[in-house]
């Protein structure tokens, strides 16, 4: 029985699995098992995951038989699958510092549900962002990345294990389960740089491009550094050299300003605030989920 599970919920992305596997094997701390869990994968992610595990056992790829539309499906059914005592999440697109689990293992002790370190979030139209800030405190239903995040699986179980997006609210998934955890047990910060978010809300229809150049950079920059976490502490503020493709394309603007855009729209029309259903679908379609 590891220690820890990490979970990586994927759909129809493999060029980016070998970047996200590579980060938990290579992680300092070994006692977990890594579930990489397809929601109802129809592209070769099954291959892609066997030939980055190189054999390594506690590498195991899951597939669910019906695409559920967000990362709360294959969480949901990687706790349910899991054996261990904490729970851990690795976006595929996403990249850890070879200390992330090791800072938060050790960060979750006698009355501490859940543990998350910094984030490194990288944007494709300005500098990266160290988050959360200095002095941030916790306070319920704020946005915390899933990938930073470490913490007790029978926790989870306790308040219902993740639920899929409520189309009356604008809460994630992510905040409402973060949420419920703090309710019952401490939530404690790791002010360490640990994780590496590239957003997929803000590159236009990347599940129809599907690159994995900026993933490769990260990946290669962290394994090169001497000290991982500093490298990345210090990326925070400085131009970003990746926000064009290789082929010469210009990352297109954040889903942020779309639903800026549209929100301002309805507010001028006096029309009521979008839902969190269609939301969701916005969403999908910026990423390329949908036409």
């Amino acid at each position: 029985m590891p220690r820890v599970t990490v979970i990586t919920a994927t759909y129809d992305w493999s060029s980016v699995l070998p970047f996200a596997v590579g980060s938990v094997l290579g992680q300092t701390f070994d006692d977990l098992e890594h579930l990489v869990i397809g929601d109802g994968c129809t592209d070769d992610s099954a291959e892609v995951v066997a030939r980055a595990a190189a054999g390594d056992r506690r590498v195991r790829w899951v597939n669910l038989p019906t695409n559920t539309g967000h990362q709360w499906g294959p969480n949901a059914e990687g706790i349910g699958q899991a054996d261990s005592e904490l729970v851990a999440y690795l976006g595929h697109d996403d990249l850890w510092a070879p200390t992330h689990l090791e800072h938060l293992v050790d960060a979750i002790g006698p009355g501490v549900g859940l543990a998350h370190s910094s984030t490194l979030m990288v944007y494709p139209d300005r500098a990266p962002q160290l988050l959360p800030g200095t002095g941030w405190v916790y306070e319920p239903r704020r946005w915390i990345p899933p990938s930073s995040v470490a913490h007790r699986r029978d926790l989870a179980l306790a308040v219902g294990n993740w639920s899929p997006p409520d189309p009356d609210s604008s809460d994630d998934p992510e905040s409402v389960l973060w949420a419920a955890l703090a309710a019952r047990a401490t939530l404690r910060w790791v002010p360490r740089a640990t994780c590496v978010k590239l957003p997929a809300f803000d590159r236009r229809n990347v599940y129809r491009d599907r690159p994995s150049h900026e993933q490769s950079y990260w990946f290669e920059r962290i394994a090169a550094a001497d000290d991982a976490e500093a490298d990345l502490a210090a990326a925070a503020g400085v131009p970003y050299a990746l926000a064009v493709d290789p082929d010469g394309r210009r990352v297109s603007t954040s889903e942020r300003m779309v639903w800026a855009v549209r929100t301002r729209g309805r507010r001028l029309l006096g029309r009521p605030a979008m839902t969190g259903e269609e939301r969701m679908r916005l969403r999908r379609r910026f990423k390329g989920l949908q036409p």
